[in-house]
C-alpha cells in the first residue's frame, strides 16, 4: 500500500508534527482534540511506567524515559503542532495519544502519515455537541454511523461510500464503559447514546442551522464534531480498525453553550473517566489483536490479499 518514498516522507512528517520519533509510536492510537486528555494521560503514564507491561514513556522535548522520576519536561518547552505521547509496550503494542487539535484537516494530515505504521486501532476520544434534547452535558456518544460533512476526503473516498462500524471496537468500547462507569442495562442507556455522528468543517455550524436541519433530521444524527468521521474514513481507506467515543460538552440547539463555569465543571468530572474508558478499551483490543480477531475483514477490498 505504501511505497518506500511515501513511507519515508510520512515518517519524517510524523517527527515534524508530533515532536517524537516514529519508532516510539505504538500500535494502539488515541486521537483527541483537547490538551486536558493529554495531561491525564501523562499522569497515568507516570503511575504505570516501569511497573509491568509498559517499559517506557516518550514525549516531545523529553524523549524516552524509563521511570516517572526521569520525566522532567523543560519549563520553556515549545510543543509541536500535534504533540504525541507514547506508553511503550513490548513489540510497540503500547498506547500513543495525540492532541490533533480542532478540525478535519488536522485529522486527515496525521492519519495519512500514521497509516504507514500499520496501527492495530485508531480511537477518537473528544468533545462533541449533543443534538438531542434527551442528552445532558457529560453524556457519552458511541458512534455507530458517520455523516461526512467535513468534505476533506471526498475526492479519494466519495461520501456515498458507507463507513461500517467495526464490531470488535464497538464491543471493546461498550465493555470498557461498563467496567469504568460500573453501568449496565438501562442505566448505561441513560448515559451512553449510540447513533450517527456528524463531522463538519464549519466550527460555526450553529449559525447556519436552518440550512442543516433537514440533513441532520434525515440522518437521525445525535452529535456533531469536527474530526471523527475524517479519522474513520481514513481508517477505512488504510484498513485500520477505528472507533469513536465522544463526550457531550455543549448542546447549542438547546441553549447550553460552552461557558467558562459550566465548561470547567464538565472538564473536572468527565475527562479522567473518558480517558480511562479509552485505555480500558485499548487493553481489551490488545488481547483481541494477539489472537487475530481484531482486524476485521470488513476493511479488506475485493482485490486485497489476506493481511495480518
Amino acid at each position: 500500500m505504501f511505497p518506500a518514498l511515501r513511507t519515508d516522507y510520512s515518517l519524517q512528517r510524523l517527527k515534524h508534527y508530533t515532536g517524537t520519533s516514529p519508532s516510539h509510536f505504538q500500535k494502539f492510537v488515541i486521537f483527541t482534540n483537547y490538551q486536558r486528555y493529554v495531561d491525564e494521560f501523562i499522569e497515568h503514564a507516570k503511575s504505570v511506567i516501569g511497573k509491568g507491561i509498559y517499559k517506557g514513556f516518550s514525549s516531545p522535548g523529553v524523549g524516552l524515559v524509563n521511570s516517572a522520576h526521569d520525566y522532567n519536561p523543560p519549563d520553556d518547552l515549545k510543543l509541536p503542532q500535534m504533540p504525541a505521547y507514547h506508553l511503550i509496550g513490548d513489540n510497540n503494542e503500547g498506547i500513543t495519544i495525540i492532541n490533533i487539535g480542532v478540525g478535519p484537516s488536522n485529522a486527515k494530515t496525521i492519519t495519512d502519515h500514521i497509516a504507514v505504521l500499520r496501527s492495530h486501532c485508531w480511537l477518537m476520544l473528544g468533545h462533541c455537541g449533543g443534538l438531542r434534547n434527551t442528552q445532558t452535558l457529560g453524556d457519552f456518544v458511541l458512534a455507530h454511523a458517520y455523516l461526512r460533512d467535513d468534505q476533506i476526503l471526498d475526492e479519494v473516498l466519495p461520501p456515498t461510500i458507507p463507513l461500517p462500524t467495526i464490531a470488535e471496537v464497538q464491543i471493546a468500547l461498550t465493555e470498557a464503559i461498563g467496567k469504568v462507569m460500573k453501568l449496565s442495562g438501562f442505566e448505561m442507556k441513560q448515559h451512553v447514546r449510540t447513533g450517527t455522528v456528524v463531522t463538519t468543517d464549519d466550527r460555526n455550524w450553529e449559525m447556519r442551522y436552518s440550512s442543516l436541519r433537514k440533513r441532520l433530521n434525515q440522518s437521525r444524527a445525535i452529535a456533531i464534531d469536527m474530526e471523527s468521521a475524517t479519522i474513520a474514513a481514513n481508517g477505512y481507506r488504510y484498513r485500520v480498525p477505528y472507533g469513536t467515543l465522544l463526550c457531550v460538552s455543549d448542546r447549542p440547539l438547546h441553549g447550553e453553550i460552552k461557558l467558562p463555569g459550566t465548561a470547567e465543571e464538565f472538564y473536572r468530572s468527565r475527562i479522567s473517566q473518558h480517558l480511562n474508558i479509552g485505555l480500558e478499551a485499548m487493553s481489551i483490543m490488545k488481547q483481541a489483536a494477539q489472537t487475530g480477531t481484531l482486524h476485521s475483514r470488513k476493511l479488506r477490498s475485493l482485490d486485497d490479499p489476506v493481511f495480518r
